[in-house]
């Protein structure tokens, strides 16, 4: 079996990880975490951190998401190496 398409695509996934995790940084510079609420613009920093609190959660989402689904992809990719030596093994025994 040749397992090299099937390690791309866990790459694909890492890298996709960590994108996300690269692309959440960005944006979380972008939130601030005082209330404003003395200031005459309130209203519209509010809707500011509104949209990028709605963001964040839409990234945090998808970043559990896939890394779950990288690492699941991992572990079954390497049961199924350790299996495919395994069986390679028992062959050259017999």
């Amino acid at each position: 079996m040749n397992f090299l398409p099937l390690t791309i695509l866990w790459s694909l996934l890492g890298v996709s990880v960590l994108a996300l995790f690269i692309w959440r940084k960005a944006v979380s510079t972008k939130e601030d975490d005082s209330l404003h609420v003395l200031d005459g613009a309130s209203v519209e920093k509010s809707a500011q951190q509104a949209v990028v609190a709605q963001k964040l959660d839409l990234i945090d989402k998808w970043g559990k998401i896939l890394t779950v689904v990288a690492l699941l992809y991992g572990v079954i990719l390497g049961g199924l190496y350790a299996w495919q030596v395994w069986v390679q093994n028992t062959k050259i025994g017999v």
